[in-house]
Order: C-alpha cells, then sequence, then structure tokens
C-alpha cells in the first residue's frame, strides 16, 4: 500500500479551504481517504493550518510520502509549534517553608 499525505479540497467555488489527509497514492483527490490529519485554509493571514503532529509523524515513519505543498505546511505547523513551546511560561517551583 503506497500512501501519500496530500491536501483534499472542501470549499467551494471562489472559496477554497483542504483537509490534510493520508490516502491511497493512485486515488483521485477528492477520493476515498485513511485518515484526516489536519485542515488548511489559505485565506487566512495567520494559524492557517492546523495539524495533527503526532499522526503525520506516525505516517511519515510508516512510509508515507507528502506532497510538496504539505511538507511546507509540515514544516510551518513545527516552526509554529516550537514557538508556541518557546512562549509558554513555564512552570514556578513550589516552595515550601521549612
Amino acid at each position: 500500500m503506497a500512501a501519500a499525505i496530500r491536501l483534499t479540497r472542501i470549499g467551494g467555488k471562489n472559496d477554497p479551504c483542504y483537509r490534510v489527509v493520508i490516502a491511497h497514492k493512485r486515488g483521485p483527490r477528492d477520493g476515498k481517504n485513511i485518515e484526516q490529519v489536519g485542515t488548511y485554509d489559505p485565506r487566512k493571514k495567520e494559524n492557517n493550518c492546523v495539524l495533527k503532529l503526532d499522526r503525520v509523524d506516525y505516517w511519515l515513519r510508516c512510509g508515507a510520502q507528502p506532497t510538496e505543498t504539505v511538507t511546507n505546511l509540515i514544516r510551518a505547523a513545527r516552526k509554529q509549534a516550537a514557538a508556541a513551546a518557546a512562549a509558554a511560561p513555564a512552570p514556578a517551583a513550589e516552595v515550601k517553608p521549612a
């Protein structure tokens, strides 16, 4: 089974919106898919891509090949997740009185 990580269009005419899915490599673009792992809305300026990075990593380890566009989306999602983790305040250590 050759799997691909690719985009499936769900938006209407002049209203693009996409799902990031795992599908058979030879299947049609909007055909049956194995799993949905995220969404992409190109009309938004920021936070336009939401991905389940743990599932994406699983499928990459299984041998799924992402398309060029999805590769760029994965890279951006990883960068966004790293920035969010760095911006989150670290939990303060509790000081117990002696």
